[in-house]
């Protein structure tokens, strides 16, 4: 009689065939649908530098003073979708004596604004009362897998896109991801009714002075796998020049560097840690641990499976056997035994087989 496989070298094969499929479905389909971008979120990262601003106390540019930028983004879960991530953000600048601000106003600069992009490429999303009207490709956080290339970042001040250069790794805290700079040149943002003598026009007690904005330096390391900003520095320069003037009269905000205090990179670092290792774990260690047991799973069930068949071709050709052999046979009592040779009722046949 034949015999089947046995069932556990078809439970391999089943296993082994199952994950072969399984790991091009967790890096093909699952992880890219696992990169979109969170909407539950709520954090706070913090800049210091030193600088100059403008005090309205003593109505005039002091220098050399401590100033804080505090940004806290909020995801508004209700009004995002699988689609959009819709994050409000509130920014504010203070010199030492408005910190702690009991009111944001008494700060420096207070800004609110509502960002919504696509979840799954970062561009701007045109909808759910967007604040400001932007463009670009990166501004609060990069796309998914950042290039070796340039970005136009999205500078809110200036409102128009700046192209970031590609500057190579740097390491944050221990952690490397890719370096980012650009420069902004001084350009015209707007106009502000000030008293005269701010502009250098004494004679007048209210002149519409030209806002100018520049930036020294923007710097920008974004971790490679999911976007996030893990360092930021910011140069601003905000000043009110006379119409119709090439010359700054007076400086509002002016600091070389402002950047990412320790404790904010730390926190950043952790938070682009933990996503990167849940992407990678999905994206590359899972699909090549789960493709190389698929590979042994169904190797094994296959040598099982041959092994068997193997067996049972053996014992099915035993000699004698399908009645070929009877008593009228070559083999059968009535035929000589060879001389001096084993006793057909006690020795085994080639054939057949032997119990140790």
């Amino acid at each position: 009689m034949r015999r089947t496989a046995s069932p556990l070298s078809l439970i391999l094969l089943g296993l082994g065939a199952f994950m072969l499929v399984l790991a091009p479905m967790l890096a093909w389909y699952v992880e890219p649908r696992a990169k979109r971008t969170p909407v539950d979120i709520d954090t706070i990262t913090v800049f210091k530098g030193k600088g100059s601003y403008f005090d309205t106390e003593k109505i005039k540019t002091v220098h050399d003073k401590n100033l804080t930028v505090t940004r806290q983004v909020r995801g508004d879960v209700a009004d995002s979708t699988k689609e959009h991530a819709v994050w409000d953000v509130v920014t504010s600048i203070d010199p030492d004596k408005s910190l702690p601000a009991s009111d944001p106003h008494d700060s420096l600069q207070f800004t609110t604004e509502r960002w919504v992009t696509d979840r799954e490429t970062n561009k701007p999303v045109h909808c759910c009362d967007e604040k400001p009207y932007f463009e670009g490709e990166a501004y609060l956080k990069f796309p998914f897998d950042v290039q070796k290339r340039s970005y136009t970042w999205w500078d809110n001040t200036l409102g128009a896109t700046v192209p970031l250069t590609f500057r190579g790794t740097k390491k944050i805290q221990g952690y490397e991801g890719y370096r980012f700079t650009a420069e902004v040149k001084a350009a015209k943002t707007g106009t502000r009714l000030v008293p005269g003598r701010l502009v250098g026009q004494p004679k007048r007690s209210n002149v519409l002075a030209e806002e100018w904005y520049a930036n020294h330096g923007v710097e920008f390391v974004a971790d490679k796998r999911t976007g996030r900003i893990i360092y930021a520095a910011t140069g601003p320069r905000k000043t009110l020049r006379a119409p119709g003037s090439d010359k700054d009269a007076t400086v509002l905000l002016d600091s070389e560097r402002i950047a990412f205090t320790p404790k904010t990179q730390k926190a950043q670092v952790k938070l682009a840690d933990d996503d990167s290792s849940r992407l990678k774990l999905v994206g590359e260690t899972l699909p090549l641990g789960v493709g190389v047991l698929g590979v042994v799973l169904a190797i094994a069930g296959g040598v099982l499976v041959v092994r068997g068949r193997r067996s049972d071709s053996g014992a099915d050709g035993r000699g004698g056997s399908d009645g070929l052999d009877g008593p009228g046979g070559s083999d059968g009592p009535g035929t000589a035994a060879e001389p001096n040779g084993p006793h057909t009722d006690t020795s085994p046949t080639p054939l057949q087989p032997t119990t140790m």
